[in-house]
């Protein structure tokens, strides 16, 4: 079903545009007094409270410059952990008399508000009763304008105080490795007073006419296709992999990129993906906080934007049987406040010795996180994605390519305690000081591994195309930052006990860092059996579905990683457990009410009817050539017979999970009744569906209830 293409203005200078909706560094200098911008800017970077007259500035600058842009709304922006967004939108008006009103937005109405908190998911932590939550601003995310409403991003407390959200914890995270990571780059630079983490996302997502993404239930409820037969013609000739992008597509995209742009959401790079009608959209790296507020942003923005030109986004990690799913890498790296990234090589051999640091810290930080790692990017969808040979496995390993681990087998040679000069100079000029040659077009990539260094950065490539962000990004700068900090309390020991230099106690610790991370790093083929069996014998986990992957986030080691670092307390650790496992039970029974809806009202009639027609057909055979009409009517006879063997399958297998699913819904204890649901209820869907889609061949298209795969993928 082509549409016209809706026409584009496109605005060819994106530069002159950006950020105008955003009431960022330029709009505040501009709309702000000195005293202000300075008082704020400094609270922002020091992370201090912002006091009340501050504010009221800040509130009556951002309500005029927003007015002037037509905004009559505002609303705290908040990221619960429903995995959506969410906001409550109140009017800049106030009534001041009788017949009399003023448009009004102070500090306390920027700072903080109180929505409902009962209906948000909380683990526990409030009962439905004490609704009272809080939202709180963060400044170090700028205020936007989206329509005409005035957002500006917050947190999300309860009113006893724990985050109900996953904007808090990844603040906390970001704010321990700095302070990790900065007092480990303070060996190589004094100067050195503040490190951020980057994040570089890369959205893959599928574009579905939208007429025809109504007229599939399973699409509409559960974001993916529950049956369907694969089309003909699938991604088997890679003919969709950065082709040139259709022209229906190309108007959508060029549409979300104008108002990316308007919004501050640097967006770079769109091209086709493997699947037909799947696409990517990336952009330049920013701040982690700020690169996951514009990655939730840009999701919610994809959604309207596709509304206006007829499309239905889809953001499922398998939507479709039999084509490749979709991810969202994410790629990350720390730079400090001088201008450098910590994982990128230098020119100099300390600075590749300051790059070796933070490259083997976090490898180590991976290796004896691994399984933490894995539960960050655990979902009901992504489950159908990891290790399904399109993406990475469900071991987490570390790919660095054969040059750096050439270089790690070197330093692993080196001499305990004190270097010889040999050693010394051999480190300094054959090794740590050729790093940057070597990485020289010899970064290689492997599409199989979950996590890889891919020449200034790591890219943790597991992540679903659902995901929030801050989860797998506070994992990992949380896990990072501990191993930092276990790092300098190890090297200052020898340095101010054991009296070794600064470099001679940094290679010593990083040695030993080498051989006890040895079993994370893998550079062959993740998806093969021979690796499974290997990282078995490793010691890896391979936990290969969410409730099995959940049950390490309550596991006594993780709680102190939390609770040492200031990230997370017990309780609000207790609240994400209970909370992702929840959601995995009800993404099941949802899909396996839609399955059994679908294949009983839908597909099961439909199969009847057609039935009713061979039936008639036969009848009138006989009519024509009497005993003999089985001879002309042998085919029919067999098409019958096996509608009716595919009729009772479908039957009996979706009064199997219905039974299933009873079963499981009285099991009180909610882990036991996700293992129910992942392995008693969830099993069943695939012999509903092989005789779905085995119908879907029989029947005639024209009686077919649901748009086909070559309908839903080639449709453009």
């Amino acid at each position: 079903m082509n549409r016209a293409p809706v026409p584009v203005n496109e605005d060819l200078k994106r530069s002159s545009t950006f950020g105008s909706n955003v009431f960022g560094i330029a709009a505040m200098r501009s709309s702000l007094p000195k005293a202000t911008f300075k008082n704020l800017s400094t609270a922002i970077e020091k992370n201090q409270t912002i006091n009340r007259d501050i504010a009221d500035q800040i509130a009556t600058a951002m309500k005029e410059w927003a007015m002037a842009k037509g905004v009559t709304h505002y609303t705290h922006w908040f990221q619960p952990l429903t995995g959506a967004t969410a906001e409550k939108h109140d009017a800049f008006f106030e009534t001041i008399g009788p017949g009399e009103a003023i448009e009004q937005f102070e500090g306390n109405q920027l700072v903080q508000q109180e929505p409902d908190a009962s209906s948000f998911p909380n683990g526990g932590i409030r009962n439905t009763f004490e609704a009272r939550g809080y939202t709180a601003w963060d400044p170090t995310s700028p205020a936007f304008i989206f329509g005409t409403t005035l957002c500006i991003p917050t947190v999300f407390v309860a009113y006893t105080g724990e985050a109900l959200d996953y904007k808090t914890p990844l603040l906390r995270a970001l704010n321990a490795v700095d302070n990790a990571a900065t007092a480990v780059a303070r060996y190589f630079d004094k100067n050195v007073k503040k490190v951020s983490a980057s994040l570089g996302w890369e959205q893959e997502y599928f574009l579905i006419d939208k007429s025809l993404a109504a007229a599939r239930p399973d699409l509409e409820l559960t974001g993916r296709t529950l049956l369907g037969h694969s089309s003909a013609k699938g991604q088997q000739l890679d003919d969709h992999y950065f082709g040139t992008i259709p022209s229906r597509a190309l108007n959508f995209m060029r549409d979300l990129e104008k108002e990316s742009v308007l919004l501050g959401i640097p967006v770079k790079t769109r091209h086709n993906e493997v699947a037909p009608n799947q696409f990517e959209l990336a952009p330049i790296y920013e701040e982690a906080n700020l690169a996951v507020d514009h990655n939730s942003l840009v999701m919610d923005l994809m959604k309207k934007v596709a509304e206006r030109h007829h499309f239905k986004v889809l953001f499922h990690e398998k939507p479709f049987a039999g084509v490749n799913g979709s991810g969202k890498h994410n790629n990350w790296s720390l730079s400090t406040d001088t201008g450098v990234n910590l994982l990128a090589p230098g020119k100099t051999p300390m600075s590749n010795l300051q790059f070796l640091t933070f490259f083997i810290n976090t490898i180590k930080a991976v290796c004896d996180n691994e399984e933490l790692l894995r539960a960050s990017i655990a979902s009901a969808s992504n489950d159908h994605r990891l290790g399904a040979n399109e993406a990475p496995p469900a071991i987490m390993s570390v790919f660095i390519g054969a040059q750096l681990t050439k270089v790690l087998s070197e330093l692993e040679g080196v001499t305990k305690g004190k270097l010889s000069p040999k050693e010394k100079t051999d480190l300094k000029l054959n090794v740590v000081g050729k790093i940057p040659e070597i990485l020289l077009d010899n970064t290689d990539r492997n599409r199989t591994s979950p996590f890889a260094f891919t020449g200034n950065k790591f890219e943790f490539r597991a992540v679903g195309s659902t995901a929030n962000c801050a989860n797998p990004m506070t994992v990992l700068n949380t896990i990072v930052a501990k191993q930092l900090l276990d790092f300098k309390a190890e090297a200052d020991v020898l340095i101010d006990k054991k009296g070794l230099k600064k470099d001679e106690a940094i290679f010593n610790v990083l040695r030993e860092y080498i051989k006890t991370s040895k079993s994370v790093l893998f550079e062959g083929n993740g998806y093969g059996e021979a690796w499974q069996n290997e990282a078995q014998k490793r010691g890896l986990s391979n936990n290969k579905n969410t409730p099995e992957a959940l049950k390490v986030k309550i596991a006594p080691k993780t709680v102190a990683l939390y609770e040492d670092l200031g990230v997370m307390n017990k309780t609000e650790i207790e609240a994400r457990y209970e909370i992702e496992v929840e959601e995995y039970i009800n993404r099941i029974q949802i899909e396996g009410r839609v399955l059994g809806d679908v294949a009983r009202n839908h597909i099961i009639p439909t199969a009847v009817k057609y039935q009713n027609i061979l039936i008639n057909n036969v009848r009138g055979l006989k009519d024509i050539y009497g005993n003999d009409f089985k001879k002309y009517a042998s085919e029919q006879l067999i098409l019958i017979k096996d509608i009716s063997i595919y009729i009772e399958s479908i039957n009996s297998g979706v009064t199997k999970m219905t039974n299933e699913r009873k079963k499981a819904n009285v099991i009180e204890e909610s882990i036991k009744k996700a293992d129910a649901y992942c392995n008693k209820v969830k099993p069943l869907f695939d012999d509903i569906r092989y005789n779905c889609d085995k119908l879907e061949l029989l029947i005639d298209d024209e009686l077919w209830p649901l748009p086909k795969y070559r309908e839903l993928l080639f449709t453009r």
